[in-house]
């Protein structure tokens, strides 16, 4: 008796251990793994078995700022089971990671900033403490995406930060309630036009829009007055999957730039 009582305060209580079977994965593919369900030191009922997706996400509110971990998908392993002292149980599962999934890391090496994962849940029944385990997914570009970011850095931007916000973007068609920029310090040519240029990937299985948003740099006037405040602009074009050898990116991004610095009277 006095075991079931520990057991419910998750002292000889069943445990899970949750393990990826990819080392990366990209979005619209599925996430692949398995959950060992280890007994405890008596019988136990279990109410449920679940694994989920998260982002740590950042707030829009600028007086209140702060994070957030958002689930932006589920699957139900198990419920209503049993399991006896000692048993051990492997439950494969495989979770489909959305198109719109964020990119946690590029050619092997994480971005940083972000916290993308599967976080797994054992409810067990009459229990005061649940068990949880949570283990980081390595996401890495779609084709089109690891294009854009390669003719990024063959025009000279270097890559910054990257960091998710929660809301959405007016103008661009959007699932999730949370989008993510990847953001680079402008090539020496853009330097003394922007302070920085971010890039926020949509993708379907089609095609991949791809927003580009530039902080324009204050500029100080002749009389010395400043003629801005890091005004901020939005491009966006769509980046279509079968066609995407076709199109030379380098040229084509440097040229949405020079119109938005020459817009503004800055390039002849």
């Amino acid at each position: 008796m006095f075991q079931k009582v520990l057991a419910t305060f998750g002292s000889g209580g069943a445990k899970i251990d949750a393990r990826l079977l990819d080392r990366t994965v990209s979005p619209g593919r599925p996430l692949r793994g398995e959950v060992l369900l280890l007994g405890g030191e008596v019988d136990q009922e279990i109410n449920g078995l679940s694994v989920k997706l998260l982002a740590r996400v950042t707030l829009p509110d600028e007086r209140r700022p702060g994070v957030e971990d958002l689930e932006f998908g589920a699957q139900q392993l198990a419920g209503n089971e049993r399991i006896g002292p000692g048993q051990q149980v492997r439950i494969p599962f495989e979770v489909a990671l959305p198109w719109e999934t964020p990119i946690s890391s590029v050619f092997g090496k994480p971005l940083n900033g972000m916290a993308v994962g599967l976080q797994t849940s054992l409810d067990i029944a009459n229990s005061v403490t649940d068990p949880v385990d949570v283990d980081g997914a390595a996401i890495e570009p779609l084709p089109a995406q690891k294009r854009i970011l390669d003719a990024f850095s063959r025009i000279g931007f270097v890559f910054r930060e990257a960091v998710l916000e929660r809301g959405r973007i007016n103008g661009a068609t959007q699932q999730l309630p949370f989008f993510q920029e990847i953001r680079f310090t402008p090539s020496p040519r853009f330097a003394p036009v922007f302070t920085s240029v971010a890039v926020t990937f949509l993708s379907s299985p089609s095609e991949t829009q791809v927003v580009l948003e530039v902080t324009k740099r204050v500029r100080v006037s002749k009389s010395g007055g400043f003629g801005g405040r890091g005004q901020e602009f939005l491009g966006l074009f769509k980046v279509d999957h079968a066609a995407l050898e076709r199109v030379k990116w380098e040229p084509q991004l440097e040229g949405w730039l020079h119109e938005v610095a020459k817009s503004r009277g800055i390039f002849d």
